[in-house]
């Protein structure tokens, strides 16, 4: 195959057709015709000798040649689009840049008030645009769709930069009224109601099994390493529900520490150490390699970090 034949934009229908596995939908990623995406598909087939996506009840699925192929692409496109961004100096005082974040609601509340503030002083016109876990997926933040993903994360993929910023402990709120209050060790742990809440990565969440250990996250699998489970009563992916019916329904909320502590003097609630031991989370900021090296977005990181040791 000679290189210097290659129209180098059938790589970039290639990449996006392998995301979306549907023509209309990548033709309208690339702000084309379905007609010329579906003629791009064709000229691929032929460059290949492979049908490179084939039409199954399941839709279009693509082939092992096509799969072989995807992740190779996308390493050379991210690494033609990062060589192309030319140098330029990012002026904070005059800026009218949006940043989209992604962030559960547990890094929103604990990092992005004292993140605000430093913009407000340094950069008036910065605008942050917070997205959920649930609106955004991995492929938007390797694109540069999304500025930076702020969350605990299992798996990542190992073209994203990552950073740490910080640990935390847990926690247990409880309502100050709650009976086990008074004495608060593991078996009145235990006896009591429970609020499980937990939001990791991306995508929409999943229904939640109490008989699960292992998909329960750090707390419940704590709790089975010493033999003990614990009774949920409702399962949440917002914190601040949680800590709303940790308050009305004496129900106890295992949470990171600093989330906990957003209630720290509020009478209503008690914030105590939990009766066993629980291993500490990471929680991380992400970004895309095509916004490594943008001068305007190694502005933001390093607001994020100082941010971050504000504590």
């Amino acid at each position: 195959m000679n290189i210097s034949k290659i129209d180098l934009n059938l790589l970039i229908y290639l990449d996006v057709l392998l995301r979306e596995k549907n023509v209309t939908r990548a033709a309208g990623q690339l702000n084309i015709t379905q007609p010329a995406m579906s003629n791009g598909l064709k000229r691929l087939r032929t460059l290949f000798n492979d049908p490179i996506l084939v039409r199954t009840s399941d839709g279009m699925v693509p082939t092992e040649r096509a799969r072989a192929l995807a992740p190779a692409i996308r390493k050379i496109l991210l690494e033609l689009e990062e060589a192309l961004q030319g140098e330029e100096e990012f002026n904070e005082k005059n800026s009218q840049r949006v940043f989209r974040l992604m962030a559960s609601d547990y890094a929103a509340s604990t990092l992005l008030p004292k993140l605000l503030k430093r913009i407000n002083q340094i950069a008036p016109n910065v605008t942050i645009d917070i997205m959920t876990p649930s609106d955004v997926n991995f492929h938007d933040v390797e694109a540069g769709k999304i500025d930076m993903a702020i969350n605990r994360f299992d798996e990542l993929p190992q073209s994203f930069h990552q950073k740490t910023i910080w640990r935390d402990s847990f926690s247990c709120l409880l309502s100050a009224d709650n009976p086990v209050v008074e004495k608060f060790n593991l078996n009145t742990y235990l006896s009591a109601k429970h609020v499980w809440v937990s939001k990791t990565g991306f995508g929409v969440g999943v229904g939640m099994d109490p008989k699960d250990v292992q998909k329960l996250g750090w707390v419940d699998e704590a709790l089975a390493r010493i033999g003990k489970q614990r009774d949920i009563k409702v399962f949440t992916r917002n914190y601040h529900v949680a800590m709303q019916l940790a308050l009305e329904d004496e129900l106890v909320a295992t949470l990171p520490t600093r989330a906990a502590l957003i209630h720290k003097n509020d009478a209503n609630y008690t914030v105590l150490k939990p009766p066993f031991d629980i291993p500490d989370i990471e929680l991380k900021m992400i970004w895309s390699p095509l916004l490594h090296h943008d001068a305007s977005h190694i502005w933001f990181r390093q607001l994020v970090i100082e941010a971050a040791k504000e504590g």
